[in-house]
């Protein structure tokens, strides 16, 4: 397996808030697909789904992406607080740990603050300001 990717939903807000991520984790977006450039006489687009994010991509190393969609209102909505996956982050270096859990988790909610885990890592847990939730980790060990 050359990777596992996570895949999101939005209520239409997907946008800015890979905006958000690519402050934190750098980067350029290697895909960005709108309703919009599906549309055709078979697939017609609603002007207010027009803009909405069908795929976007932000790679997150050599081989793996964050990857999420808006979810279009004839799905209906995703419930983001009932949204119980985490994506999990195993940082190469404690500094980068606290950095990437500092940056993600403003504006969200901690569940769990960043340090010392009782199994020898340095590890935090968080909402972030929407409703996905992450553990940041970096394991001295390796």
């Amino acid at each position: 397996m050359r990777a596992i990717n996570p895949w999101i939903n939005f209520n239409g807000n997907a946008e800015e808030a890979f905006t958000f991520y690519k402050s934190i984790f750098g980067g350029e977006f290697t895909k960005i697909v709108r309703f919009r450039d599906l549309a055709s006489d078979e697939f017609p687009i609603p002007e207010s789904e027009a803009d909405k994010i069908m795929t976007i991509e932000l790679p997150l190393g050599e081989h793996n992406a964050l990857i999420a969609n808006d979810v279009p209102s004839f799905m209906g909505r995703v419930d983001e607080n009932e949204n119980r996956s985490k994506i999990a982050i195993s940082a190469g270096s404690r500094e980068e740990a606290e950095r990437l859990f500092e940056g993600l988790s403003a504006g969200g909610s901690v569940e769990g603050p960043f340090g010392e885990s009782p199994w020898g890592t340095y590890a935090g847990m968080f909402r972030d300001r929407y409703g996905i939730e992450w553990i940041v980790e970096f394991d001295p060990e390796g």
